[in-house]
């Protein structure tokens, strides 16, 4: 079932609820931008819906919208449609990390040159209620998420080329680098940074140079550094 924070996500990049959920030949497209280009909001895998953008290239311009949960409100109620007993913040927070293990499965469709990927960095209120009458075995810790409604948009990152994705990484790396170099600048875990390397190297933002025992070793490509030309129709 769609959620309020999808709803509300379209009608922001629609303007128009006419302009939400239209058919194009055998794909639904949450919304029609009004300049003509086809908008998808995708809460779940990127990988999920690679084959539907891919198909909408050949012919369209694609704006594939991401949120990223960065701040959550929990609210429980006593049951389903019942009244709110609580409120708390959930500690999970969502980050820029998030992004690349979404693009680890979308190195095949992005880049390219119809294709626009819009990182939201939200806050929401998630309302849950027990989830206990719906299983024969549950726990405390059991709920259902009834809805998820959108409080407001912290930040908006728009990747479109090679080099918008480059600019997310330290300025200061070393030439050449390795995933090592890449954890610390970005403050992340090794297993974590080799996944944005692998992103860079499918992409062809970077490539290997060689190896230092058996670590790999890379450096930025020349299409890194080439920003979208403009399409003559």
């Amino acid at each position: 079932m769609e959620t309020s924070l999808h709803r509300a996500l379209k009608l922001r990049y629609a303007l128009a609820p006419e302009r939400c959920e239209q058919k194009l030949g055998r794909y639904r497209i949450d919304a029609i931008g009004a300049d003509g280009r086809l908008i998808e909001i995708q809460h779940g895998s990127l990988g999920a819906i690679r084959r539907k953008i891919r198909d909408l290239l050949h012919a369209h311009d694609v704006l594939v919208v991401k949120p990223i949960v960065v701040g959550k409100q929990l609210v429980r109620r006593a049951h389903q449609d019942g009244p709110v007993i609580g409120r708390r913040r959930s500690p999970k927070q969502g980050s820029l990390i998030e992004l690349f293990h979404e693009l680890v499965y979308f190195v095949d469709v992005f880049p390219h040159e119809r294709l626009t990927l819009e990182v939201l960095f939200v806050d929401i209120e998630e309302w849950r209620y027990p989830g206990h009458g719906r299983r024969r075995r549950w726990r405390a810790n059991d709920h259902v998420v009834e809805d998820q409604h959108l409080v407001g948009v912290r930040e908006t990152l728009r990747l479109a080329t090679r080099a918008d994705l480059r600019a997310l990484l330290p300025p200061d790396l070393p030439k050449p680098f390795h995933s090592g170099h890449v954890a610390q600048g970005l403050d992340m875990p090794r297993w974590v940074a080799q996944r944005v390397v692998y992103c860079l190297r499918r992409m062809e933002i970077a490539r290997e140079v060689g190896k230092t025992g058996n670590t790999r070793l890379y450096e930025w490509t020349a299409a890194s550094r080439a920003r979208r030309k403009r399409r003559v129709a």
